[in-house]
């Protein structure tokens, strides 16, 4: 792989003013393809093969005239203090604001408060429910707008009036410039790590264009593909994130090699042969873990999935060929100043992990720290990220509604007028589908009775609505109403409460029996969710022991990685469980209502970190393994070789990964919300405690025996040049001469 990558390098770098060209060309498109197609809608989830799914299906096919998941309104009306919603004005101004709605196009049913019952016990709150015949993704601007107009009418007439359910999602406030400082914050990084605002500017322009390509193809295929704006964020956040640190990886390099005596052409070619080899591994365990998303079942986790391995992909790409190129285009100011001055005919050359003082960086003072107190600092950093995990213990799974959004949007505030006045389980109501067999058909009615009786008796159900036949009366369908709220533990219990009630109703009168609604569905995909947990964090856990055996040729060094990984994935749930289910620290972050972790969350954050992390793993131990494999050095020389070379690199990439991940946090979006504090908290935890403390404390314990393979695994598994060993006949005499000096420096002193 080396030496292929190597050649990469080298054609890129000769053939600069093509790279960049092709790359412009392909970010051309992208822009002008996702200018000209038109924008993408949002879809509800749905996880095909479960109760709740079957049931909606089965009504689509019972009920053709009305759409099971179509787009549903509520409109809702409080009188003025002291007054009620039923007196005559207040009355009049409910009517004529529903009949201004008329028959639209799309308006399947408005129902009159006044005459279903729809009013509160004390007379100050009513609701009128609206249905349409398309789904809400669907609905027209004229019908948005009438909606509005309705609601407006009623206010001009001195009543509160709100607007819930999925007809009407508010556009609500983004979240500011936080995602500008992510990126801020990122390029003072960047300077500061590389010391050249060229070698900066480099990377962040690479991340960009890998960036706005990927944004631009999702935004492009959003409608034939049914793509949400949540998979372009995410494109974006993962995209930014992995594109700014690869092209970091590869540009450091390539200063070393540099720093080293190679000529430009040379360097680059190592620079991607090495680096980018790490690069490509690290890429592709990405990518490998969000295609894996696709496997629990759920099409919107799947095409998250699917965009962020695109954009993961887009940024190795970009990586392995317009990086090389820049640095024909941008010559020796992509070195340091210090470095320029210090590489002068005449001047003595510095080797590049010592400063002009000749000092040992803070890298390599950190490692022999960690070489002098291995157990103290594996035992602090083991404990200390145990203790922030223990939260996690407390998960629980959800998806959030209206009870989530800001007090500032209708949606939240209908809401909370429906909780007032009906109570908090008015707002997720449960359906229950009956089905007859065809012979059965006949006593479709009785079974129903049986139904109704049955569910008003479980404990936790508030009311039952009169049951609605279909056409040919094979199929009843009816509204249970919880006394808890639909994202509570309670309304959980009750869905299976009630599928276990009406089961004897089965057993006796053959009938399919089904429990649905939004709600339900919430609940089925959250449990599917949490039953897919360990199943795929075993995978990727497998995948991650086997990918790092066959790169490390190592039996030990993959089982650390796993559990290090673990250990990072535990303490990021324990954040996410403190900040979004307890309320630490949430209104920091403009957080109004906690409750269960979004149901998607985990398996997200695992498939992403696993990824991210095997990144620090690479970059961090290909350094050591090639000073001890390579380079004969002892087992504590190769941590402070790998911290020498790479420490600072790998610290730098963290908190710029860091930083763009924070930056989404101040968005409006719950999912994306949740993504940035899982995520950031992940990386931190990862980079700074697992690799750059509990690894060299490890690796420091285990001595020689961290780098054992067995026999037969090393015949097995095969051989991936990541350190570029192929590479090390090629190197000029002044390279191998500096390293050899380098080795001999004393590793225990200062």
């Amino acid at each position: 792989m080396a030496t292929f990558l190597y050649r990469i390098g080298r054609w890129a770098f000769r053939r600069r003013r093509l790279v960049g060209g092709l790359w412009l060309g392909v970010l051309v498109l992208a822009v002008a393809a996702a200018a000209m197609a038109p924008a993408g809608e949002e879809e509800e989830l749905s996880m095909p093969g479960t109760e709740s799914q079957r049931a909606f299906d089965l009504l689509d096919e019972r009920f053709p005239q009305s759409n099971s998941q179509g787009a549903e309104a509520r409109l809702v009306f409080q009188a003025p203090d002291g007054q009620r919603v039923t007196a005559s004005r207040n009355k009049a101004a409910v009517e004529d604001a529903l009949g201004s709605l008329g028959g639209g196009d799309q308006v399947a049913s408005t129902t009159d408060p006044y005459e279903t019952g729809a009013v509160s016990e004390d007379g100050t709150i009513a609701y009128s429910t609206i249905t349409y015949s398309a789904d809400a993704v669907d609905l027209t601007e004229p019908t948005k707008s009438a909606l509005e107009d309705a609601a407006s009418q009623a206010r001009d007439a001195g009543l509160t009036v709100e607007i819930g359910g999925s007809a009407l999602e508010s556009e609500e406030e983004p979240g500011g410039t936080t995602e500008i400082v992510g990126v801020a914050v990122a390029a003072v990084v960047l300077v500061l790590a590389l010391g050249s605002l060229v070698a900066a500017g480099l990377s962040l322009l690479t991340a960009l264009v890998g960036v706005a390509i990927a944004f631009g193809l999702v935004s492009a295929l959003a409608v034939p593909l049914g793509l949400t704006s949540t998979v372009a964020i995410l494109a974006l956040m993962l995209g930014l994130a992995v594109g700014i640190d690869y092209a970091l990886f590869i540009t450091s390099r390539f200063r070393d090699e540099r720093a080293q005596g190679n000529e430009p052409e040379e360097a680059a070619g190592r620079a991607v042969g090495t680096a980018g080899s790490a690069v490509v591994f690290a890429g592709a365990t990405v990518f490998i873990a969000l295609v894996g998303l696709g496997v629990v079942g759920i099409p919107e986790l799947t095409k998250m999935g699917l965009g962020g391995a695109g954009a993961v992909a887009l940024a190795v790409l970009v990586a392995l060929t317009l990086v090389p190129a820049l640095f024909g285009f941008f010559g020796r100011r992509i070195l340091s100043r210090a470095v320029r001055k210090a590489t002068r005919p005449g001047s003595e050359r510095p080797h590049p992990a010592y400063g002009a003082d000749g000092r040992p960086g803070l890298g390599t003072r950190w490692a022999r720290f960690v070489l002098r107190r291995p157990v103290a600092v594996l035992l602090t950093a083991g404990l200390g990220l145990g203790a922030v995990a223990l939260p996690a213990l407390s998960l629980e799974l959800g998806l959030p509604g209206d009870e989530s959004k800001s007090v500032q949007t209708t949606e939240r505030r209908a809401y909370d007028l429906l909780s007032e006045g009906f109570g908090p389980g008015f707002n997720g109501p449960l359906t229950v589908v009956v089905d007859m067999p065809e012979s059965e058909s006949a006593g479709i009615r009785e079974t129903t009775d049986r139904v109704v009786k049955t569910v008003r008796g479980v404990d936790g159900v508030a009311s039952v609505g009169d049951p609605v036949l279909s056409r040919a009366n094979d199929t009843a369908v009816l509204t249970a109403v919880p006394r808890t709220a639909p994202n509570s533990g309670e309304t959980k219990d009750l869905v299976h409460a009630i599928r276990d009630a009406v089961s004897g109703v089965e057993a006796d009168t053959g009938a399919g029996i089904l429990v649905t609604g939004t709600t339900a569905m919430n609940i089925d995909i959250s449990e599917a969710m949490s039953d897919a947990l360990i199943p795929y964090l075993t995978v990727v856990i497998g995948l991650a022991v086997v990918l790092l055996m066959v790169v490390f040729r190592s039996l030990l060094v993959p089982v650390k990685a796993a559990l290090g990984f673990l250990l990072s994935v535990g303490a990021a749930f324990g954040v996410l469980v403190a900040v979004f289910q307890w309320g630490w620290a949430a209104e920091l972050i403009g957080i109004e209502q906690t409750g269960p972790v979004m149901s998607l969350m985990p398996i997200l954050i695992i498939g992403m970190v696993f990824g991210l992390a095997m990144d620090y793993e690479v970059f961090l131990l290909t350094r050591m393994r090639e000073a001890y494999v390579v380079h004969g050095a002892s087992p504590g020389e190769a941590i402070v070789t790998g911290f020498r070379h790479s420490g600072r690199v790998v610290a730098a990439a963290a908190i710029i990964m860091i930083s763009v991940f924070a930056g989404f946090i101040g968005m409006s979006n719950p999912t994306i919300q949740t993504m940035g504090v899982g995520l950031a908290a992940a990386v931190a935890f990862d980079a700074f405690v697992v690799r750059m403390a509990i690894a060299p404390a490890v690796l420091a314990l285990l001595g020689h025996r961290a780098w054992w393979l067995p026999r037969i695994l090393n015949r097995v598994l095969p051989h991936v040049d990541i350190e570029g060993e192929a590479l090390s006949g090629k190197a000029p005499a002044s390279a191998t001469q500096t390293v050899t000096a380098v080795r001999r420096l004393p590793v225990g002193r200062d």
